[in-house]
């Protein structure tokens, strides 16, 4: 994408306008894109909803929605339109098909569609077919393209996502197809691409002759708030690994790509997911912990068990908390632990991802002289800080000779005066624009799904590795250590 590259002339419909997505990060990420001069002045947006609202209640709720919007917005948001109706019916889908005309007769988007599944995930099926059946696949009237772009979670499991997808192909091919995870917008999920290829000292020493051990962490202080029950319905691993965590992993251990374009980065990803081991659902138990918090303190503040929330069983076997240890069988990691947590309601909101190095092979200066030395560690910090962290060891200033492990940091607050997004921009920006770079590519849902199945499978029966409670407030439950203690390893202790 280059750095101040306009959309195309367009219409963007948002099925699911009136939802939380919506109001949330599409608008706000719209009226961003609008400030900065990234919309053509061809472009609309039409929303669709079950909602009864009318065109200027649509508008009055983007106004609100996307309040940090300026001039530019606020002229923009007078060509929205709104259509209501149901997504079973075909009615709705007539209307939409004479909004449109209407957009590319008043606002010259030349035919050019883009259309936003913001919706539950039990009807992109049937707004993708009923789509193709209304003939609004393929672009108007004079138009280039007619793109869709779906939100996670793409399925349940391997074979709820096998049939979601060829429902999907069914009516639109693949490359009209952009799967969106939001992680992927983030500057440091990118800036592992620039940090591997861009410098010469990183590249030859990531591998498994210097790195030990990868730690990948996604912490939520918060709790399930007023998601209670679609959370009743995924769970940690469904809702963060699947997508979130493997789409990250993949980035930093893949292969180097031979071309910085899609189809390149995203063949290297495919590549990196099929060497992570699937166990069976045995081996799945034994490297495997589930747990779910119960009521504890965070942030100095009482909070309520799981499942004392809105929408949740009081019997409640659903986890909050997954912890993972992988291999990747491949000649570049082979032997090199892959330790993944994730939970909510723990000490604090941070993602990283940490390389632990070896140790070095002799230490002269041992005891009391390097008590607190730690292994060099190089640290992505995705959130809430985004930037990157070297710990080293440094001698302590004084007579005596001591060493401690000290931090070089990068920020990107402070390096760079561009301030970050939590990433929709970028990513409506490319989709809008055909880059399908940061977007998740069909085999890369399936194969993500082949590693988290055997766990979904081994925990949906009796006694399946069981679940564990943990004290709200803390790093989730203390068998989790066991994961790594085997090995002789510890799990960081993050800092937000």
């Amino acid at each position: 994408m280059q750095p101040h590259e306009q959309t195309p002339p367009l219409a963007l419909v948002i099925f699911g306008a009136s939802g939380d997505l919506t109001a949330r990060k599409i608008l706000p990420a719209l009226a961003d894109l609008a400030e900065r001069g990234r919309l053509s002045d061809r472009f609309t947006v039409i929303g669709v909803a079950r909602t009864e609202w009318s065109d200027e209640e649509f508008r009055k709720v983007a106004l609100q929605d996307a309040s940090a919007g300026g001039e530019r917005w606020r002229a923009l948001v007078e060509r929205f339109r709104y259509v209501p109706g149901e997504y079973a019916s075909t009615q709705t889908f007539d209307r939409l098909k004479e909004v449109l005309a209407e957009a590319d007769q008043q606002y010259g988007t030349q035919g050019n569609r883009v259309y936003y599944l913001a919706t539950i995930p039990s009807v992109f099926a049937m707004v993708a077919e009923a789509l193709a059946k209304e003939g609004c696949n393929v672009p108007g009237e004079g138009g280039q393209f007619a793109r869709l772009v779906v939100e996670k979670p793409y399925g349940r499991d391997l074979q709820s996502a096998l049939d979601l997808d060829a429902a999907v192909h069914r009516a639109f091919d693949e490359d009209q197809i952009f799967r969106i995870d939001h992680y992927m917008g983030k500057e440091t999920v990118q800036n592992v691409l620039a940090l591997r290829f861009a410098n010469a000292i990183f590249e030859p020493i990531w591998n498994r002759r210097y790195v030990e051990q990868v730690q990948i962490t996604v912490a939520e202080s918060l709790g399930v708030e007023h998601r209670g029950g679609f959370y009743e319905t995924a769970g940690a691993l469904r809702d963060i690994v699947q997508n979130h965590v493997m789409q990250v992993l993949s980035l930093t251990l893949m292969e180097p790509p031979t071309g910085m374009d899609a189809t390149h980065i995203r063949d290297e990803k495919v590549k990196l997911l099929k060497a992570v081991d699937i166990p069976t659902p045995d081996e799945a138990v034994d490297k495997s912990v589930r747990g779910q918090y119960a009521a504890g303190v965070v942030d100095q503040s009482p909070v309520p068990a799981y499942r004392q929330e809105e929408g949740v069983a009081p019997d409640s076997q659903t986890e909050t908390y997954v912890a993972l240890r992988l291999r990747v069988e491949n000649w570049r990691w082979a032997g090199v632990p892959v330790y993944v947590r994730t939970g909510k309601r723990l000490p604090a909101r941070v993602t990283e991802v940490a390389l632990q190095f070896h140790r070095v092979p002799f230490l002269a200066f041992e005891g009391e002289l390097a008590r607190q030395l730690r292994p060099n560690t190089l640290v992505l910090r995705i959130q809430p800080d985004e930037g990157i962290s070297l710990h080293f060891g440094a001698k302590v200033p004084g007579e005596e000779f001591r060493v401690q492990s000290v931090s070089m940091d990068f920020l990107y607050e402070t390096a760079f005066k561009e301030r970050e997004s939590d990433g929709y921009p970028r990513l409506l920006h490319d989709a809008m624009c055909g880059d399908a770079t940061l977007f998740i590519r069909t085999d890369e849902v399936e194969q993500a799904w082949r590693i988290v199945d055997p766990y979904l499978e081994a925990w949906s029966e009796p006694g399946g590795g069981g679940l564990h409670l943990y004290p709200a407030g803390t790093w989730g439950p203390q068998i989790a250590d066991l994961l790594l203690e085997r090995s002789g390893d510890a799990w960081r202790v993050p800092q937000a």
